[in-house]
């Protein structure tokens, strides 16, 4: 896998937000968490690792924006983030990294730079050419659903009122040796809730971060990992394909949320989630886009944080015909 396909995609899309290298190429502006997660016994029976064996496990949860704009304003229409960092005994972590779609946009790291490009601003008018995204397309049809979703749904009432999936499988080992492909999905206790555009103009550019802090000030926020397991045929490795909705689902687990970190800096800004951060008793699957992704991360800590990186600092810009 190519360091220099990764440099110049992070590159392309910060050139596509205007933005600059110290900050995350995408999910940009976004804020933590603190809470616990405690797994299921059926969780427990299919994966050695340590963050489902029923202990419960500290978290961190990261939640963003898509856009690569510090400035992004909260009632763009943009798929958002939600990243767990499970903290687990001896100082090792494991990531999970999911969004508010239900596929990806492509599924070989070639087409996501393609499609960075193809989104790249057009000089006349500041934003994407849709010639350049028509034909994409027409190119890459698997995409369409993913860009229809993302711009065909409302902005939430709140981060705690969407459902995350995280689109990359993954094999779970059990201790008598047996194995399963899995992937993940967040389900919000509150219910999924959004507002029309409108009224989430009228709440402000930062009211997903406020109005965090007001729920979380008030009790905590809770959400179910549901697990649907792979079936015969099923493909393991292409996120822009969806498995069929009968395949098994289980209850993995409930992570709760207790409050917004303090510093968001240190404790924030300059952790990198990563889904290719794996324990004992998980494994990878074979798609191309997880070792890609692993790739730009390391690019992104390579390159300098500010000291002082607020989640809505600047100036508004903007908004893009479509975030990624």
């Amino acid at each position: 896998m190519s360091e220099d396909l990764a440099t110049r995609l992070v590159d392309a899309i910060n050139r596509n937000y205007q933005g600059t290298h110290d900050h995350r190429a995408a999910h940009a502006k976004g804020f933590c968490a603190s809470g616990t997660f405690q797994a299921t016994p059926e969780a427990a029976a299919l994966t050695r690792a340590a963050q489902f064996s029923g202990n419960p496990t500290a978290v961190t949860v990261r939640f963003s924006n898509g856009s690569g704009s510090l400035a992004s304003a909260d009632h763009h229409l943009d798929a958002r983030g939600m990243a767990v960092k499970f903290h687990l005994p001896g100082g090792e972590a494991s990531d999970i990294v999911a969004v508010s779609l239900n596929v990806f946009f492509v599924s070989e790291p070639e087409a996501f730079f393609e499609l960075t490009q193809a989104r790249g601003p057009d000089p006349a008018t500041g934003r994407p050419d849709p010639n350049a995204l028509g034909d994409f397309l027409i190119r890459h049809p698997e995409a369409e659903a993913a860009f229809t979703q993302s711009l065909t749904t409302s902005p939430p009432v709140s981060y705690a009122t969407v459902e995350y999936n995280a689109l990359h499988a993954f094999r779970w080992l059990d201790a008598a040796g047996g194995s399963h492909f899995v992937r993940y999905r967040w389900v919000p206790e509150a219910g999924v809730k959004s507002i029309d555009r409108e009224e989430a103009r009228k709440r402000g550019n930062d009211y997903l971060r406020a109005e965090m802090a007001e729920r979380l000030g008030q009790e905590p926020a809770g959400f179910r990992l549901e697990v649907q397991v792979a079936g015969e045929g099923d493909d393991i490795d292409d996120p822009t394909r969806e498995w069929p909705a009968e395949r098994r689902r289980l209850s993995a687990g409930r992570l709760e949320m207790t409050a917004l970190r303090a510093e968001q800096y240190r404790d924030c800004a300059r952790l990198v989630f990563d889904p290719t951060r794996i324990t004992t008793g998980l494994e990878i699957s074979a798609d191309p886009l997880l070792p890609f992704r692993r790739l730009d991360y390391a690019l992104t800590t390579r390159r300098p944080l500010p000291p002082a990186l607020h989640p809505h600092a600047g100036t508004q810009q903007p908004e893009p015909a479509h975030h990624v």
